[in-house]
């Protein structure tokens, strides 16, 4: 059984409001992500970590949107990775594969989760992720230039990024027990010497971060949903 852990519990600090309601395409962005987890074949169940402080909002969401796959909300920890352990701790005992997904992704789409699912099958890992296309430079401090870096063959994590539930928990022990910080789940699987499969993404599925992410984030939705309508 795939179980979904959608990551809410983030401060908005950069956006200057709570991004994870504001209204995108006639819905919050929270409820576009859990709906592609709701809409996807393979995940039987979904687990959101949030803040306490969101927790009311988030449950009349699912609640209007009557998404029957949320089995739980509950409250996150202070980093990233420490919402995604409260997640894991919270797991059905029949969850055999763990997916974890920023709830700030509202782009996903079914057919992206299938297809790292269908990745993780075979690999015990994968993630999805996208080639970097911009000329990448280093500058120190004082943001003046000190070299280029090369992009052939560097690519940039998205996710969800879904795992063999052992694999992940066993990643997870090895964070806490070295007391170590990851950005990621596929950071804490290559500290194992696990190879994690790339699933490359060639549909938007950005993370909004700016206030400005939030105009393209509608008009991606309404052309998808005009794309369906026809």
């Amino acid at each position: 059984m795939l179980t979904a852990i959608i990551v809410a519990a983030g401060d908005s600090r950069r956006m200057g409001f709570d991004k994870l309601f504001a209204v995108v395409a006639g819905k919050p962005i929270i409820a576009h992500t859990i709906s592609a987890f709701q809409r996807a074949k393979s995940v039987e169940g979904i687990v959101v970590v949030t803040r306490e402080d969101r927790h009311d909002g988030i449950k009349a969401i699912v609640r209007e949107e009557k998404f029957e796959k949320v089995w739980s909300i509950i409250p996150g920890g202070k980093h990233r990775q420490d919402s995604v352990q409260a997640g894991m701790n919270h797991l059905d005992s029949g969850t055999r594969w763990i997916a974890v997904h920023d709830a700030a992704r509202p782009l996903i789409t079914p057919e992206q989760i299938e297809r790292v699912f269908q990745q993780c099958t075979r690999r015990g890992a994968a993630a999805l992720a996208e080639p970097i296309k911009d000329t990448l430079k280093r500058a120190g401090s004082d943001l003046l230039v000190s070299g280029s870096v090369d992009r052939d063959q560097l690519y940039a994590m998205q996710t969800p990024q879904i795992f063999e539930r052992q694999l992940i928990e066993e990643a997870y022990r090895v964070v806490y027990a070295e007391n170590i910080s990851v950005t990621d789940e596929v950071s804490a699987v290559e500290r194992l010497g696990r190879k994690i499969a790339l699933v490359l993404n060639d549909d938007f599925n950005f993370k909004i971060t700016y206030p400005r992410d939030l105009a393209l984030a509608e008009f991606v939705l309404k052309q998808r949903m005009d794309s369906v309508a026809n």
